[in-house]
């Protein structure tokens, strides 16, 4: 003990000014590591709380709807992850004939399956109503496992590829379903569901533009990462499924939509007037375009670039045009939720056929780049409205599952158009007129009912045991 006595004797025998010279000096140091830390963590705290302030303003925090916004971020940018790396496999690493063949075989095997398996979703998930957190966060579970097993196949180019595609799209398009349908039971006070709808989808869409670059360098590492990128990304969405509300699986007062009857027994959309069948008809040949310029344009722009540019970059100033479109109009929506519905969704309706009639007349690039422009702002718009229909004349009790329902029926309408556009010759005059048929026979079918119930504010007839609600205006 003598010793140790000595050597703290000696140790506390100094000046003062020593010691403290001493510790001081560490303290500085540590004092400046935190301060280094914190400055290297700062871009990314402050980004993450702007975020939480945006996606958690006006009650949107408290009500919960704040965290189903952040959930399908999350789900955006994993589903751009997963569409990099099937298109970089199907169709970007292959000459345009043998990617025809490919495109082809992918539509068959995986999105004509698709169409008949849609059907089955809604009704499907109308029975898990009080799991509908399960139900979505499964969605993500099934996804992060698929994305590992198919960067096994896209590394092999196997035929594997495909029916693990069709389960990543049935599980994304059961997560949208289930999406649909639990908006409604977040709503902050005073929130109309277009503008509830429009943030979630901006959001998504933000995620989108965000991941994309990201996949996009990943897939410069090897094929496979952008899958190990979006496994990671579903992961974290099992996780924020579990976070929403408890009030997302509360089904209290809900019934089931029967979207395509006729009898008066059961609540149906169609008990409700035929506002609702109007706007979903025209916004199915708005989801048909769509298909139809993804697919046709693709091989198109691939064949005969943009302005005696590349492929890619043709492709992508008509994807931006589109995308920035689509955005335009989610933004906008929100601005518009007091208008009539039915004359917004009219509007697009012409708007988009105008459109297309001129790109088909007068066919080039930068008109092709002003019609994806065009149809992303009119399938925007057109979707948040079909939404403030559903809102303003489906009873509370049927209005969840007629979510489920219009979303399977667009989809299918999407699938139809992509076929169409993946069958076409490859001449853009030719293109750009089927698809002004596709919004012609649109128009046809759903313009003048739409007109018609805008005329009247909504008020159309009802049947005897539709119940309609309060009538919400933005």
């Amino acid at each position: 003990m003598g010793h140790y006595d000595d050597v703290a004797s000696a140790r506390w025998s100094r000046k003062p000014s020593q010691r403290a010279g001493r510790y001081g000096r560490a303290g500085r140091l540590r004092a400046a590591g935190r301060g280094l830390g914190r400055a290297a963590h700062l871009p990314f705290t402050s980004t993450a709380r702007g975020i939480r302030r945006a996606t958690h303003a006006q009650g949107a925090g408290e009500s919960g709807l704040g965290k189903l916004i952040e959930l399908h971020a999350v789900n955006g940018a994993g589903d751009v992850m997963i569409t990099v790396a099937l298109a970089s496999t199907v169709f970007f690493s292959v000459p345009t004939d043998e990617a025809r063949g490919r495109v082809a075989l992918y539509l068959a095997i995986t999105l004509a399956p698709f169409v008949l398996l849609a059907p089955v979703i809604g009704p499907l998930l109308d029975h898990v109503p009080h799991g509908r957190r399960a139900a979505m966060a499964g969605a993500m579970l099934v996804r992060a496992f698929l994305a590992v097993a198919l960067s096994g196949a896209v590394a092999t180019g196997g035929l594997e590829l495909y029916p693990e595609a069709l389960g990543v799209l049935v599980a994304s398009k059961a997560y949208g379903v289930v999406r649909s349908a639990v908006v409604p039971r977040l709503l902050p006070p005073r929130f109309s569901l277009v503008k509830a709808n429009s943030r979630v989808t901006l959001a998504g869409l933000l995620a989108t533009g965000a991941a994309a670059p990201v996949a996009v360098g990943l897939h410069r590492i090897g094929p496979e990462w952008p899958l190990y990128g979006a496994c990671a990304l579903f992961a974290a969405g099992t996780f924020l499924a579990f976070r929403l509300p408890h009030a997302v699986d509360s089904a209290k007062g809900e019934g089931k939509a029967h979207m395509l009857t006729h009898g008066e027994r059961k609540p149906s959309l169609r008990t409700v007037g035929p506002a609702v069948l109007h706007a979903l008809q025209a916004n199915a040949a708005l989801r048909g375009l769509s298909g139809f310029l993804i697919f046709f344009l693709a091989f198109l722009l691939r064949v005969h670039p943009i302005g005696g540019q590349s492929a890619a970059v043709s492709l992508a100033v008509v994807g931006v045009a589109a995308g920035a479109g689509n955005a335009c109009g989610t933004a906008v929506g929100a601005w518009l939720r007091d208008r009539a519905p039915e004359a917004i969704i009219a509007t697009m309706l012409v708007l988009a056929l105008a459109a297309t009639i001129t790109a088909a007349v007068f066919f080039g690039g930068p008109l092709v780049a002003l019609l994806g422009s065009v149809a992303g702002l009119a399938q925007a718009l057109a979707k948040l409205s079909l939404d403030a229909l559903i809102q303003r004349d489906v009873p509370e009790s049927v209005r969840t599952s007629a979510f489920a329902r219009s979303e399977t029926l667009l989809q299918m309408a999407w699938v139809v158009g992509g076929a169409v556009g993946i069958v076409l010759p490859l001449n853009g005059t030719l293109g750009m007129a089927v698809a002004a048929a596709i919004l012609a026979a649109g128009a046809a079918v759903a313009g003048r009912g739409l007109l018609g119930a805008a005329r009247h504010g909504g008020e159309a007839p009802r049947g005897p045991r539709a119940v309609r609600d309060s009538r919400r205006a933005g």
